[in-house]
């Protein structure tokens, strides 16, 4: 079960995310606020959230100016920005605060949850967009011994393309199983833990 917090000031947002997630076998959205200020209060009588969905353009402390506090308060959880803004500035100071994963607003529910799963399991998320500003920070090319088969670059650039893991089964005819074990091989061969890892790697030519 991943415990879950959002906290976002929009109150159709909100109150969106709050209804899709509720229906979400596995995920226990344990406090909706409407700003830092409102999490750090609602948390101090509520279940430590295994991550958090932020916003960042926020009434009183931003989403980023939070990061820390929340850090302080719940040093293990992980922190997601879902945000409009995706100019390098807030995306570089939100990492660099403390974020594990950085999706824009119109990042689907679904793969929202996708990205919730990946990053409780010990990865990072990050919309292509995103990926792209933070790509001269990877690590620079290597050299792969094994290399990738036909069908594993077509799930590649189905990930690049943003589809989640039912949109890339029913782009290439294949089942939701086998998309997962294709992935797993992905990750694998590439060394990497994550999707945003694998598109960053794609949009860098490395693979």
């Amino acid at each position: 079960m991943v415990t879950l917090a959002l906290i976002e000031d929009d109150e159709v947002v909100r109150t969106s995310l709050a209804a899709f997630f509720s229906r979400q076998e596995g995920v226990d959205c344990s406090i909706v606020a409407v700003s830092v200020e409102d999490f750090l209060v609602k948390s101090d009588n509520a279940v430590k959230p295994d991550i958090i969905l932020s916003d960042i353009g926020l009434p009183g402390l931003t989403g980023i100016e939070g990061i820390p506090l929340i850090k302080k308060k719940f040093p293990e959880t992980s922190i997601i920005i879902l945000s409009v803004y995706a100019d390098s500035d807030r995306v570089f100071k939100a990492l660099c605060a403390g974020a594990v994963g950085y999706l824009q607003k119109d990042t689907p529910v679904e793969e929202i949850l996708e990205c919730i799963n990946i990053i409780n399991k010990g990865g990072s998320a990050m919309s292509p967009a995103i990926a792209r500003k933070v790509v001269d920070y990877f690590a620079p090319k290597r050299t792969y011994n094994e290399p990738l088969t036909a069908k594993e670059q077509q799930v590649i650039t189905a990930m690049v393309d943003g589809l989640s893991y039912k949109m890339i089964a029913s782009r290439l005819g294949i089942t939701l199983e086998t998309v997962r074990q294709h992935i797993k091989n992905i990750y694998r061969k590439l060394h990497v833990n994550s999707k945003g890892e694998v598109i960053i790697k794609s949009l860098k030519g490395e693979i």
